[in-house]
């Protein structure tokens, strides 16, 4: 911007002693600086426009937090789509190495609580499509769809699997497809381990740690005996969690989920027959089944 105020201000100045002896010029000289001052005002207006309308920009967020509600709304649609995780953090918005296909338990709890305060909301869906992951975001979808004051019907799409399926496992009705995969429930911490290859690269690990657990889990040493009953140990904890809570959920004997509950997935028909899901059906059918719930057409916000 100086260098070109310095090229208009010298060219400026050899039109002014050409002005000197004419008019015209003198004309041009005063227009040509009119110009420039409105070409400066215009270009420090259009910035200021562009810094406001970044800062006022809506962040972005996870695909749960889509529970909008409107006059003409009755129910509160929420998406459980992808890894489940606890919260999406703010910067995950411009971190190329942040999975986008994830959604966070604490937007989850708040669309279902906005939906518990709004008094024109009669009930919620929840729409499940996610392999699952951590069992501390799952359990506390659980517990919030749980103590949920209005009903709260979900259906699955292609998975409602693990803490996916953990979360909802506390609804009032859950339908899905013929073709949904369902449950997976059970516990994993598996890891690759990289010391051979290290070994090859002439790579070697220094182990400075305060205690023998500190440095457990880490992928650049092998694991020890100790370490892998320790994980074992919090593994099965968190097991028997998953287990119990679907089984008081899903009001099933606790021997009879855990005769079930090797990790692996079933189709929609099985999964009613193993009581895991209600009803075959989608996002029709437990609309369908809500209106009968609150005995009004459903209109549903996501």
């Amino acid at each position: 911007m100086k260098d070109l105020y310095n090229k208009i201000n010298e060219k400026w100045m050899r039109c002014r002693k050409w002005s000197e002896t004419s008019l015209i010029g003198d004309i041009i000289v005063n227009a040509g600086r009119i110009i420039f001052i409105m070409t400066v005002f215009l270009g420090i207006y259009c910035i200021l426009n562009i810094i406001e309308s970044h800062n006022t920009k809506t962040p972005s967020q996870d695909t749960s937090s889509n529970a909008t509600t409107t006059q003409n709304c009755n129910v509160t649609g929420i998406n459980l789509h992808g890894f489940l995780t606890t919260y999406i953090p703010p910067h995950a918005e411009n971190d190329s190495s942040f999975n986008y296909d994830s959604v966070s338990s604490e937007n989850i709890v708040s669309s279902i609580m906005t939906a518990n305060d709004d008094p024109k909301i009669k009930a919620i869906i929840i729409e499940t499509d996610s392999a699952g992951g951590t069992p501390v975001a799952g359990e506390e979808i659980s517990k919030a769809v749980k103590n949920s004051k209005k009903p709260v019907v979900a259906f699955i799409r292609n998975q409602g699997d693990s803490s996916a399926y953990w979360s909802i496992s506390s609804a009032d009705r859950i339908f899905a497809s013929r073709n949904s995969d369902v449950g997976s429930i059970g516990v994993t911490q598996s890891y690759l381990d990289s010391t051979k290859k290290n070994n090859k690269d002439g790579y070697t690990y220094e182990q400075l740690s305060s205690g023998k657990f500190k440095d457990s889990g880490s992928v650049n040493k092998t694991l020890t005996s100790d370490e892998r009953a320790l994980f074992m140990r919090d593994i099965n904890i968190v097991f028997n969690n998953f287990v119990e809570d679907v089984a008081l959920n899903r009001k099933l004997p606790v021997d009879k989920v855990k005769a079930i509950a090797d990790g692996s997935t079933v189709l929609g028909e099985q999964a009613k027959k193993l009581g895991l899901i209600d009803e075959i059906g989608g996002f029709t059918e437990a609309k369908a089944y809500v209106g009968s719930l609150i005995k009004e057409e459903p209109s549903v916000c996501w």
